[in-house]
Order: C-alpha cells, then structure tokens, then sequence
C-alpha cells in the first residue's frame, strides 16, 4: 500500500508540522481546514476601521468546503468522493447558518458527518473547521 503526505503550494501553510493531505492506498485524509486563505487572511471576516470583528458562519463554512474541495482536487478528488466528515464549532448557536452552507454542498447521500462544539480554534477569527476523508477506489 502506498503512502504519500502533501502540504499543497499556494493553500495557507499548516499552523504546524502536518499535510494539507495524506493519500493512504484509495483513502485521502484532509487535515482540519478552516477559512484561511493563503495570505494568511479569513473568508468570513470583516474588521472595521474601530477593529469592530463581524464573522460570518455561512462564508466560512462556505470557504472551508471550497478549500477541502480544492485540496481534494490535488489528487484528482473532489467533495463527491468524501465519505465522513468532522466539524469543529466554537458556538453551536452557529449550528443552523453551517448546516445550511453545508446542505447546499451534500444530500443525504454525500458523506457521514458528525458536528461538535470546541472552546476554541487555533485563531480568535475563526468560527468552524473541518476534516475529511475521501476514497477514491473505483
């Protein structure tokens, strides 16, 4: 069985020393993955000129499904292939926005999901983060 690890050139660089992706025999693995774009900036976030922060759980979820998406897309893989999800909510009062997003991107026939409540994320901007895993067998 082969095994391959990548952190994917012009994605946000890991916070830390792990892949964007694994590829272990016809299953990808796709780290936690949040909003950040590769300037280090968030979709999702708007600070006023008063440093006033308003974030918005529909275009982060949005933007994380995007970047799983295109990770995916590195070897050859999309959000079709997924078959189990992990999200990371920092307030489950944001429940409803994300399930939304998320429905517009699977049915009840896209991938097993579970949805749990952190204190935190690694950035006081960031409201959701998701991991994936995808197989590719045919």
């Amino acid at each position: 069985m082969s095994i391959k690890s990548q952190v994917i050139e012009g994605k946000a660089t890991p916070r830390g020393k792990y892949p964007h992706i694994k590829k272990v025999g016809d299953f990808l693995y796709v780290s936690g993955t949040s909003s950040r774009r590769s300037d280090n900036t968030f979709a999702g976030v708007e600070v006023d000129e008063m440093g006033t922060t308003n974030l918005d759980i529909r275009a982060q979820t949005k933007a994380v499904l995007e970047n799983i998406d295109s990770i995916l897309k590195t070897e050859g893989s999309s959000l079709e292939d997924v078959i189990d999800v992990t999200s990371f909510l920092v307030n489950m009062n944001d429940f409803g926005g994300y399930n939304e997003v998320y429905g517009s991107f699977f049915d009840y026939n896209g991938p097993t999901r579970t949805t749990v409540a952190v204190h935190q994320l690694p950035h006081p901007h960031l409201l959701v983060e998701i991991k994936a895993i995808a197989y590719i067998g045919k």
